[in-house]
């Protein structure tokens, strides 16, 4: 994709990220969103063939940077070394969400959420599999689905706990919250 191309697509989701932060997902039309944005008709259907797509690749760009970066250990923020344990990619990952990156916050938080969370979710049952459920104990008799959809939802429920409740507590804290609550399921109840 060329850089006008790129200049063009980072405009349309910007215009919808700011229609969000106004109006329901289900109130927005194209035409809304091409007045954002200000551009035409055909260059909107020349990046997106719906509303739906482009909600879809915005969804899948901001969750892929953000769960991406966090698996590759990539961007540190400072906040660990890259021969950390696996759990700090969670902390990697509220990091991300703590600075707002895109305007996550606006679109994980606004009334349309549920369709942001669901996306989130699928980034997140990917992480889980390919990063935390490594270290999984053999003779554990929860199925590895089972633990991948758990652990992911447990994950996105207290994201949405944390911006229901203002963002009171640091990324560290919340990481700490998670590993005590997850350390015990992935390691099959042992305590060694």
């Amino acid at each position: 994709m060329d850089r006008r191309q790129q200049k063009t697509r980072t405009a349309i989701f910007r215009a919808l990220t700011a229609l969000l932060d106004r109006q329901s997902y289900a109130s927005i039309t194209v035409q809304d969103i091409i007045d954002e944005a200000n551009i035409g008709r055909s260059t909107f259907y020349a990046h997106f063939e719906t509303k739906d797509e482009l909600l879809k690749q915005m969804c899948r760009e901001l969750f892929d940077h953000i769960i991406g970066t966090a698996m590759d250990k990539q961007d540190t923020h400072g906040l660990y070394t890259c021969t950390n344990a696996p759990h700090s990619v969670i902390c990697h990952i509220l990091q991300h969400l703590q600075e707002n990156d895109n305007n996550i916050l606006t679109l994980l938080s606004c009334e349309s959420s549920p369709i942001f969370m669901s996306y989130f979710k699928s980034g997140m049952e990917e992480l889980v599999r390919t990063q935390m459920l490594q270290e999984m104990a053999a003779g554990t008799s929860v199925p590895r689905d089972f633990l991948i959809h758990h652990i992911a939802g447990s994950f996105v429920e207290m994201v949405q706990w944390w911006l229901e409740g203002g963002r009171v507590q640091t990324p560290q804290e919340l990481d700490s919250y998670f590993r005590a609550v997850t350390e015990p399921i992935i390691s099959g109840g042992r305590t060694d």
